[in-house]
């Protein structure tokens, strides 16, 4: 049925071969030429199939095109648009070895591993570039994100960062965490934004269901910023009656904040904070389990000047002292984003488990498997699929990505 189907579309597209007159626009600003009929094999999900579609030449450009290529979405590219976008759901979500095999065995469409890959990471880059465009026109003003007028409660932006594993070239000359000093991953900034109208039966904060959007880059603080402001914008910021930023005290995640979402509650990840305190119960105060209970009372409660009364009565020498001043310092530069009694008392989160969990699935259980050395564009290109599956966008951006004429 597989091979029927096969021929029955090559006879289909035999039925118009591109030709579209002497001359067309070679999309340069010029006029190329019609200098024949070209045959082509492509991949599509019912198998192979030859494609015959008239050629046009630009001497100005020095570059061929056919225009049947381009009404069908394949111009340049050796996969039906079909085809493709079955590739990149594999390629999404598991080795790329492992996605050939299931394409042969479900699918019954033969690729080798290579060719997977390629056109994943080809599929997600596309839709990375048009998600970048998308986030500056949204900045630019020149495109207004439609949806529900209905105002949101409240608005969360959650971010975090997880290392992922790459070649040798891509960390060379940056310091890690490596007994030897050198990086061997990169850092991925994951953003997820969701919103809260309602608390449940307990009086615990509630998410939307389906309300959750990801981005995920390999890019600067500054250019995250930007992205996170721009998906923002698209989730309906100027309609949230409070806007939130959760994060784990890092102070990029602060400096973001402050500049994008001025007016936002900002919110220290609460299991964060209580990780600092074990660590320097363990360092300062080991045997002492009534001094930890006490202090992690105070951080629920959110006395924070309570909490560094106690740090500062420690005594302690050498690496411990450092690793005090450390910890006093984390909760002394946080302490108004750690008022846990008052947040919780407006009905709000206060961890960052979200983005947490889109770290761990969007990128660990994809890009750190065993053995696993990216390229940074190879990853970004995974994760960009695996954010627009995870956020609800994926027929949407296909759309972007495959657009087809009517003549197709």
């Amino acid at each position: 049925m597989q091979r029927l189907g096969g021929t029955l579309l090559e006879d289909l597209l035999a039925l118009d071969r591109g030709y579209r007159g002497p001359r067309v626009d070679c999309g340069g600003g010029h006029l190329a030429r019609f200098v024949g009929y070209r045959d082509r094999q492509l991949d599509t999900i019912l198998g192979p199939v030859g494609l015959r579609r008239a050629w046009y030449h630009c001497p100005d450009c020095g570059a061929g095109l056919a225009p049947r290529d381009r009404e069908l979405g394949v111009a340049g590219a050796s996969l039906s648009a079909g085809l493709a976008r079955m590739v990149a759901r594999v390629g999404a979500h598991e080795p790329f070895a492992q996605a050939r095999r299931d394409l042969a065995e479900l699918a019954g469409v033969e690729l080798t591993a290579k060719r997977v890959e390629r056109s994943a990471e080809a599929s997600g880059a596309r839709i990375r570039a048009a998600a970048h465009r998308e986030a500056a026109a949204l900045l630019a003003g020149t495109i207004v994100a439609l949806g529900s007028t209905e105002p949101v409660e409240r608005l969360y932006v959650a971010i975090d960062g997880t290392g992922v594993p790459t070649v040798p070239g891509e960390t060379e000359g940056r310091r890690g965490k490596a007994p030897d000093g050198r990086a061997r991953t990169r850092e991925v900034k994951v953003g997820c934004l969701f919103t809260q109208t309602g608390l449940d039966e307990r009086g615990r904060p509630v998410r939307d269901p389906g309300s959750s959007s990801y981005l995920a880059v390999v890019e600067s603080a500054e250019r995250f910023g930007e992205l996170v402001y721009a998906e923002a914008v698209r989730r309906g910021l100027e309609r949230a009656e409070t806007a939130v930023v959760i994060g784990d005290g890092a102070r990029w995640i602060w400096n973001l904040a402050d500049e994008h979402f001025p007016d936002a509650l900002q919110i220290v990840d609460l299991y964060h904070a209580r990780e600092h305190l074990h660590a320097v119960a363990r360092l300062a105060n080991p045997d002492d389990r009534a001094w930890l209970d006490a202090r992690l009372a105070e951080l629920d409660q959110g006395a924070i000047e309570a909490l560094l009364e106690a740090l500062a009565d420690l005594a302690a020498a050498g690496p411990v002292a450092e690793a005090l001043r450390e910890v006093t310092s984390y909760f002394a530069n946080n302490r108004e984003r750690m008022r846990y009694a008052r947040f919780r008392a407006l009905g709000c989160f206060v961890g960052s488990g979200v983005v947490e969990a889109g770290c761990r699935t969007l990128v660990g259980q994809r890009l750190k498997q065993s053995g696993m050395r990216w390229t940074v564009r190879g990853a970004e290109s995974i994760i960009s699929l695996r954010c627009a599956e995870a956020s609800g966008r994926w027929d949407e951006v296909w759309k972007w990505l495959r657009p087809q004429t009517a003549v197709a």
